[in-house]
């Protein structure tokens, strides 16, 4: 479980490059992966832990509803500007537990929250119940740092959810320097798990 005060982070998270997507080369990177993993027609999409709204305004711009969660009202305050006018909410509530309906979504877009929450097999569960018959989710994840990694490999995830999807597919995202504003050396991957 981390410890960062993501309200006192909230003014200077987008600085990162992928945390902000200000940098052309790796809006595009991330927007692209985007196309791949959400549906080709409009969509309700739920972005858990959304922080500032980088990936959901990515979403948005594709013709997604959005609607974010995210524990820091200052994230959510950053989110809700970042996508004035658009078809999108956000509110403040617990991404293992969102304050939203089930079986309302058609994707569960979820990136770097999973390995901090505590159980995620219990998560991964109640995340299914928000998403109607077909939908998807789409895990961003990876295992952090050399000395003291942290994170969840990908291989734990696919076992969680493997009786809980019935397509599994890992798409490793270490290699590609685009998405993250510089060479990476750990390991970081997306899975798409389809119902």
């Amino acid at each position: 479980m981390t410890s960062t005060d993501w309200d006192e982070a909230a003014a200077t998270f987008d600085d990162e490059p992928d945390h902000g997507l200000r940098d052309t080369v790796v809006r595009e990177a991330w927007a692209a992966r985007l196309r791949t993993w959400l549906p080709d027609r409009p969509a309700d999409v739920l972005d858990l832990g959304c922080g500032t709204g980088s990936v959901s305004l990515l979403a948005a711009e594709q013709g997604h509803r959005v609607t974010g969660v995210d524990l820091s009202p200052a994230m959510v305050e950053q989110a809700r500007a970042k996508l004035a006018g658009r078809d999108a909410v956000f509110l403040v509530g617990d991404a293992g537990s969102p304050p939203v309906g089930e079986e309302r979504f058609d994707v569960v877009v979820v990136r770097h929250v999973l390995w901090t929450l505590p159980d995620p097999a219990r998560v991964l569960r109640h995340w299914r119940g928000l998403l109607r018959a077909g939908g998807r989710m789409v895990l961003v994840e990876g295992v952090w740092g050399t000395v003291s990694p942290v994170g969840i490999p990908a291989g734990t995830l696919t076992d969680l959810l493997a009786p809980l999807a019935a397509d599994v597919r890992v798409e490793r995202l270490s290699g590609d320097a685009r998405l993250w504003g510089r060479e990476v050396e750990d390991d970081r991957y997306a899975v798409v798990a389809r119902l």
